[in-house]
């Protein structure tokens, strides 16, 4: 079976500062989690691999380059799921850790939980020797957060300003026909102590199944949250819809329904693929071959050779 893998570094308005990293961050995660699926591994390793490459990169708000909440500390949330068998792990408000996605695959294969939060997560990676960090936080995001210091806007705001920083995540199809998805965030900025989005919540945040397909979900949490968004693109597609019609349509009834905007990723168990999203950018790349397709804008598709 032909393999695929699709990445993303987040829904929002990403400014022009950023554009030019966001998109060849989104592309070095996809040759990552490429190489793995040209090499036989699964879409599970595949997915962990993209997504801990994007965790590394400061350009990204998840892992280094997180931002922070009211009280100026990082507070990170990931997931990460196997369609072949729907094991699930995901953690929240988690400290000191440089790759969550990893530590949320523990969870998933160490422990009878899906998800480990706050103290207990952080308990839990000291206990099986998971590496702990001090060097999270970037010079611009600490001068970012002395600047906005408030989190009492509103959805359209949060993510039409230059601040609104988002989510990274992956999905992928591997050649025994599994896909997988995972997805890790450092939140909004200047959210609330404890505050949790979508992203480590099973059926917002990321869901896979090899029945239907694998979602990876970025935007604003409390909309996809109340929409259950990963799940209702899948709903979509037991439907029989696209990938692509399956994401507009559910991109579109969150606005409608919560005025939220957000973004997707999508693989079905077919290979059919799609990289969708109602923000004003989108860094996000793909590949079922040697040909690399990536975009940023509304309605762009670029593709180049490996």
């Amino acid at each position: 079976m032909k393999t695929t893998i699709v990445v993303h570094g987040g829904a929002w308005a990403i400014p022009d500062a950023l554009a030019e990293a966001s998109v060849a961050g989104v592309k070095s995660a996809l040759w990552t989690g490429h190489a793995v699926l040209e090499n036989g591994g699964s879409a599970l390793d595949a997915v962990e691999k993209a997504v801990r490459y994007l965790e590394d990169d400061p350009v990204f708000d998840a892992g280094h380059g997180a931002v922070l909440n009211t009280d100026g500390e990082v507070e990170l949330d990931s997931i990460i799921m196997d369609g072949k068998t729907l094991a699930t792990g995901a953690i929240s408000s988690v400290r000191n850790i440089a790759n969550p996605v990893s530590l949320a695959r523990a969870v998933m294969e160490k422990t009878d939980h899906v998800m480990l939060t706050d103290r207990g997560a952080n308990m839990f990676a000291e206990r099986i020797g998971f590496p702990a960090v001090q060097d999270l936080v970037t010079q611009t995001e600490r001068e970012e957060w002395e600047h906005y210091k408030k989190y009492d806007v509103g959805v359209k705001e949060l993510f039409n300003l230059q601040y609104g920083h988002d989510t990274v995540g992956a999905v992928a199809l591997d050649s025994f026909g599994n896909v997988a998805c995972a997805t890790s965030t450092g939140g909004i900025r200047n959210k609330m102590v404890g505050r949790v989005g979508d992203s480590p919540v099973i059926g917002s945040g990321g869901y896979a199944d090899n029945r239907s397909g694998a979602v990876s979900c970025t935007g604003h949490g409390e909309s996809i949250l109340k929409v259950t968004l990963a799940r209702l693109i899948l709903f979509h597609m037991e439907q029989g819809k696209s990938a692509t019609v399956a994401a507009d349509a559910s991109l579109q009834y969150m606005r409608e329904r919560v005025q939220g905007g957000g973004g997707a990723i999508v693989v079905s168990p077919t290979g059919d693929w799609a990289a969708r999203f109602t923000t004003p950018r989108m860094a996000w790349a793909s590949t079922n071959g040697d040909i690399l397709f990536y975009g940023l804008n509304p309605g762009e598709e670029f593709t180049e050779p490996k």
